[in-house]
C-alpha cells in the first residue's frame, strides 16, 4: 500500500524537489536525515510524509509508519485531512492525527500528524520509538520549546537507531545549524567521526506577486493596558475598507487578519460584523474556539459561499494554508512568552512581531495567486523589529522542559544537541522548583514521582496538584481545577471560580472540550493514585476547593490583601506585589490562590506593576495547609533612631501572619545593628567631638604614612566592624542607646603597636604657640585627600614665630588662621615667615586703630607673643 505522489503532488511546487529529497535520503542507507527548506505554500507538508512512507515501504516488508509534528492542533488536523483528501482516503485510515484529547488513527495508518507534546511523551514512554520508521519535524523555525527538545532527543535516538529517518522542515530556517544538529556535526558544519551535516534540500518560492501597503495608525498600538482600543478600531476599519475594495475586482477574495491574542481577535471580529455587509462572513481562529470552528475557518469557502474575513492569532501564520485568502491585514503584533526572573513571573506579553513573522503573514496572501498585504504600522516599525522570533527556550518558564530533560537522562540539557542551550538562570530556577516538588534528585535525575508527573499533560506543578488535591478535594474537583488553569479560556475579571461555573453549566464547544479534558485528567489521577502521599485530611467547602488546588500547584503565588493599599492590592508569598484588574469580582477577598500573574502597568495593576490574571478565593487556614514548608517563625530585629527593637514574626513566605514585640536577643540585635550600619552608614552612631577628632587624626596618618595606621574611612571601618566595635555592638544589641556609646575607646582598639606610642607626637591634639597657649588643631575630614590641619589663633600669640610648624615628622605644614582680637580671621597662611615680611604691615595698618589696646608692633619678629592687652601686659 503506497501513496500516489503524482496525484497528490499535482500543482504543488515541491513536487519538483521530491526526487532530490529521495536521493539525499537513499544515499545514507536504511535511514537518513535531511533538512528541507521550502517557502510557504510549496506543498512540503503534503508531499514529504508520503514520500518517506513510500521509500520505507520499498526497503522493508512491514507497513511503514511516519510521524509528523505540527506546532498546533488545528494544523495537525488540517494537514491530515488535506493529505487524506488528496489520497482519496478517509482520515484515520492511511492518514491520521493525534492531538490532545483526540485521536484518529487505525491499524492501517502510515502517516500520523501529531503535536510536539504528544511526540515528547511518546519518547519518554518509548525512547526507541519502536514501530516508527521516520519522523518529520515541521515548522521548526518557530522554535517552540517542545520542538527544540525533540531535535536533541531524536538526534540521540538516531545514534541507536540508524534505520530511523529524520527530516526537519521549515519555510525560514537556519539550515546550516539544523543540518549540523541532525547530521552529527558540530555547529560549524565540520563532520565528526560519526558523519557530516545532514543534506539540505531547497525548493523555489511558490509565492505570486504581492502588493505591500502601509496604513499606520495615528495612535500608538500599545498603551498601559495592552493593545489600545483606538488601534483595534483602526485595524477593523482598514480591514473593512480593504476587503470591500478587493471584492470590487474579485468576488472570491477572502481576508485574513492577524492580531496578537484572543481578546483582540474577538474585539475586531465583533467590530467587523457590525461594519461589513451582511453577506460577508466573519470567522474567528484561535485556540479557544472549538475544533469544528477552527477546521471550518481553515477549510476554505464552500462553492457559492459568502466572502469571508478570518480574524486570527498567529495560529494561521504558518503550518497551514487557508484557501481563498488573497488579502492579509497585519497588526504587526504578537504574543510571546517572557519570564520575569526578578518577580518570579512568567507569561505572555504583547510585542512587535519579528520581520520573519511579518513576511510569513504576508505570504498567506500570495500562495494561490496575486495578493495584497496591508500592514497597519509604518516601515520604521518594521525595520526596527527583531529579525526572528525569540526562541521559546530563551524566554519561557522551563519547569516542564527541565522535567522532560531529567526524565530523558540529560538533566539541564547537558550533552543534548539542542538548537540553543537553556539559559542557566532559568534552568536553575526550574530545577529548584522540581526539587521542591520531589520530581528530581540532587544530581538532577528524575525520581519515580518525577516520571509520574512527566506522564501528565500539564505543567509539573499542576500535575503534582492534581495528584495531591485528588486525595483531599476529590478527583473531580482537582481535575476541573487543573483543566481550568491549564486551558486557554481567560477567566473573566481574573475569577477562576466564575469561569469554572460557566464551563460546568455551559453547552458550547469550550464547555464540551473542558468536560472532555476533565474526564481525561480524572482517569490519570485514578491511574497514578499510588504515587500520592496523602495530605492531612481536612474539611474544605466546594467554594474553597479550587483555590486549595491552585495553592498546591503554585504555593509561591498565594496572596494576601495589603491593608491600606486598596481592596485590589495584594502581596504574594514570593514577595511580589500585584493588583487585580479593575472591577474584578475577587476584589476585597483577604486571601487568593493565584494561578497566573504577569507584568502590567496602569489601572489594571492597582499601581503595583503586576496584574493577577487568574485566581480563586482562599482562606488563611488553607493557605497554611497548602504550603506548610513556607511557614516560618523568626525574630526580626531593627536598629532605628539609635535603638534596637525586635518583633517575633510568623510568616508564610513573604507574608507576615502575625507580629509580636519581644526583647531582642543578642544575636539578632547584633545582626540588626551591623546590617543597619552597613546599609545606612556610620552616621547612625553618636560621634562625639573627641571621637571625631581622633578619627580625623588617624585618617591623616593613614594618608601620609599608610600601613600600619588603620583605614578609618567609612568602608574601612565597616569592613572591620567586629574588630573595633564588638563590645559596643553587643551593648546596643541588648538595648543600650547609640547616644550612650563613646566611640573614642573603640577607635583606639585599631591603633597599631608600638607605633601608637608616637600618636601625640605625629598628630597632636593641641599645638603650643609662642604665647604659651595650647591651641586645638582641627584636622581635615576623613575623606579629604588634600586637606591640612588648621590652627585658629590670635595673631598676637604668634609674634616671634619665624617658621611654620609641620606635623607627621615634618610632612604636613599646619595651616594658620590668624585672628583679630575679636576672633575674626585676618589672614590664612602656611608660611609665617612670608606673612611677617609682607602682608603683616597692611594688617597692622588696618587693625591698630580699631584695636588700640592690643599690641601691633612694627617688628613682629622680636615682639613678645601674648594673649593679653597692652595694659594687662
Amino acid at each position: 500500500m503506497t501513496f500516489r505522489l503524482d496525484t497528490i503532488g499535482r500543482g504543488l511546487v515541491f513536487a519538483d524537489s521530491i526526487a532530490n529529497l529521495a536521493e539525499a535520503l537513499s544515499h545514507q542507507g536504511d535511514g537518513g536525515t535531511a533538512v528541507v527548506q521550502a517557502p510557504p505554500g510549496t506543498g512540503k507538508t503534503t508531499l514529504v510524509p508520503p514520500l518517506l512512507a513510500n521509500l520505507i515501504g520499498q526497503r522493508q516488508s512491514a507497513q511503514p509508519r511516519v510521524v509528523v509534528t505540527q506546532p498546533r492542533r488545528v494544523a495537525a488536523r488540517s494537514a491530515a485531512r488535506r493529505l487524506a483528501s488528496l489520497d482519496g482516503t478517509r482520515v484515520g485510515s492511511k492518514v491520521g492525527y493525534t492531538v490532545r484529547g483526540e485521536s484518529k488513527t487505525g491499524p492501517d495508518t502510515m502517516v500520523e500528524f501529531v503535536t510536539p507534546g504528544i511526540l515528547v511523551r511518546r519518547l519518554l514512554n518509548d525512547p526507541g520509538l519502536e514501530g516508527v520508521h521516520a519522523v518529520v519535524l515541521d515548522e521548526v523555525h518557530e522554535r517552540g520549546l517542545e520542538s527544540d527538545l525533540l531535535v536533541g532527543m531524536l538526534a540521540e535516538v538516531r545514534e541507536l537507531r540508524e534505520d530511523l529517518s529524520l527530516v526537519a522542515m521549515s519555510a525560514t530556517l537556519d539550515a546550516r545549524r539544523f543540518a549540523a544538529l541532525l547530521g552529527n556535526a558540530d555547529d560549524l558544519g565540520n563532520a565528526d567521526d560519526g558523519g557530516g551535516p545532514a543534506p539540505v534540500v531547497d525548493c523555489p518560492s511558490a509565492l505570486h506577486p504581492l502588493d505591500v501597503q502601509w496604513r499606520p495608525s495615528r495612535e500608538h498600538r500599545l498603551d498601559d493596558r495592552g493593545v489600545s482600543r483606538t488601534f483595534l478600531d483602526h485595524v477593523a476599519r482598514i480591514t473593512a475598507e480593504a476587503h470591500a475594495a478587493a471584492l470590487v475586482h474579485n468576488a472570491d477574495v477572502d481576508a485574513l487578519v492577524f492580531l496578537p491574542g484572543v481578546r483582540e481577535v474577538s474585539d475586531v471580529a465583533s467590530r467587523l460584523r457590525a461594519a461589513v455587509s451582511g453577506y460577508v462572513e466573519v470567522l474567528e481562529l484561535h485556540g479557544q474556539v472549538g475544533p469544528e470552528a477552527q477546521d471550518r475557518a481553515v477549510a476554505g469557502r464552500e462553492p457559492g459561499g459568502a466572502p469571508r474575513i478570518i480574524v486570527s492569532t498567529s495560529l494561521a501564520e504558518s503550518s497551514l494554508t487557508v484557501p481563498g485568502v488573497r488579502l492579509v491585514v497585519d497588526s504587526g503584533l504578537s504574543r510571546e512568552p517572557r519570564r520575569d526572573a526578578g518577580r518570579g513571573m512568567s507569561g505572555l506579553v504583547t510585542v512587535s512581531c519579528s520581520r520573519a513573522s511579518a513576511d510569513q503573514r504576508a505570504g498567506r496572501a500570495a500562495r494561490q495567486g496575486p495578493g495584497t498585504v496591508v500592514r497597519c504600522y509604518d516601515q520604521r516599525d518594521f525595520a526596527s523589529a527583531p529579525a526572528h522570533q525569540t526562541p521559546e527556550i530563551l524566554a519561557a518558564d522551563l519547569t516542564g522542559a527541565a522535567l522532560v530533560l531529567s526524565c530523558w537522562g540529560a538533566p539541564r540539557g547537558l550533552g543534548l544537541a539542542l538548537p540553543d542551550a537553556p539559559p542557566s538562570a532559568a534552568i536553575d530556577d526550574a530545577m529548584e522548583v522540581l526539587r521542591e516538588l520531589g520530581a528530581v534528585m540532587e544530581d538532577g535525575s528524575a525520581t519515580p514521582l518525577g516520571k509520574t508527573l512527566s506522564r501528565i499533560p500539564a505543567d509539573p506543578r499542576l500535575a503534582r496538584a492534581l495528584l495531591d488535591g485528588s486525595a483531599v478535594v476529590g478527583r473531580r474537583v482537582a481535575a476541573e481545577t487543573v483543566a481550568l488553569v491549564a486551558g486557554e479560556q481567560r477567566a473573566p475579571g481574573a475569577d477562576l471560580t466564575k469561569l469554572l461555573g460557566y464551563l460546568r453549566s455551559g453547552s458550547d464547544p469550550a464547555a464540551r472540550r473542558f468536560a472532555g479534558e476533565v474526564k481525561r485528567l480524572e482517569v490519570i489521577a485514578r491511574q497514578e493514585a499510588a504515587a500520592v502521599v496523602p495530605l492531612d485530611a481536612r474539611h474544605i467547602t466546594a467554594g474553597e476547593a479550587p483555590g486549595f488546588v491552585v495553592a498546591l500547584a503554585f504555593p509561591d503565588r498565594m496572596a494576601r490583601r495589603v491593608p491600606g493599599d486598596g481592596p485590589a492590592s495584594y502581596l504574594l508569598t514570593s514577595g511580589t506585589r500585584a493588583g487585580l484588574p479593575a472591577g474584578s469580582p475577587l476584589t476585597g477577598h483577604d486571601w487568593l490562590a493565584v494561578a497566573e500573574v504577569s507584568r502590567a502597568q496602569g489601572r489594571d495593576a492597582a499601581g503595583t506593576g503586576a496584574v493577577i490574571r487568574s485566581a480563586a478565593p482562599l482562606s488563611a487556614e488553607l493557605a497554611e495547609a497548602a504550603a506548610p514548608q513556607l511557614l516560618t517563625g523568626k525574630e526580626h530585629a531593627s536598629f532605628e533612631q539609635g535603638r534596637v527593637t525586635a518583633r517575633l514574626e510568623r510568616r508564610l513566605g513573604a507574608i507576615v501572619l502575625s507580629s509580636t514585640p519581644v526583647r531582642p536577643s543578642v544575636g539578632s540585635g547584633r545582626q540588626a545593628v551591623a546590617g543597619s550600619l552597613s546599609k545606612n552608614g556610620l552616621s547612625m552612631l553618636h560621634w562625639s567631638g573627641t571621637a571625631d577628632a581622633l578619627r580625623r587624626r588617624l585618617a591623616l596618618l593613614r594618608r601620609e604614612l599608610g600601613d600600619p595606621w588603620p583605614d578609618v574611612t567609612e568602608p574601612g571601618l565597616l569592613a572591620r566592624l567586629e574588630e573595633w566595635l564588638a563590645p559596643e555592638l553587643e551593648a546596643m544589641a541588648t538595648g543600650t542607646a547609640a547616644t550612650a556609646i563613646s566611640l573614642t575607646d573603640p577607635l583606639r582598639r585599631l591603633l597599631p603597636w608600638p607605633e601608637a606610642g608616637r600618636l601625640d607626637v605625629l598628630v597632636p591634639e593641641r599645638l603650643a604657640v609662642p604665647s604659651g597657649s595650647l591651641v586645638r588643631l582641627n584636622y581635615p575630614d576623613v575623606d579629604d585627600d588634600g586637606g591640612r590641619p588648621v590652627v585658629a589663633v590670635k595673631l598676637q600669640e604668634c609674634f616671634g614665630w619665624d617658621s611654620t610648624p609641620r606635623l607627621v615628622d615634618g610632612r604636613v605644614p599646619v595651616l594658620f588662621h590668624l585672628l583679630s582680637p575679636a576672633g575674626r580671621p585676618l589672614a590664612v597662611t602656611d608660611d609665617l615667615t612670608s606673612f611677617w615680611s609682607g602682608p603683616y604691615a597692611q594688617v597692622r595698618a588696618e587693625m591698630r586703630g580699631r584695636y588700640p589696646k592690643h599690641a601691633w608692633p612694627e617688628d613682629p619678629w622680636t615682639a613678645p607673643a601674648t594673649a593679653r592687652t597692652k595694659n594687662r601686659m
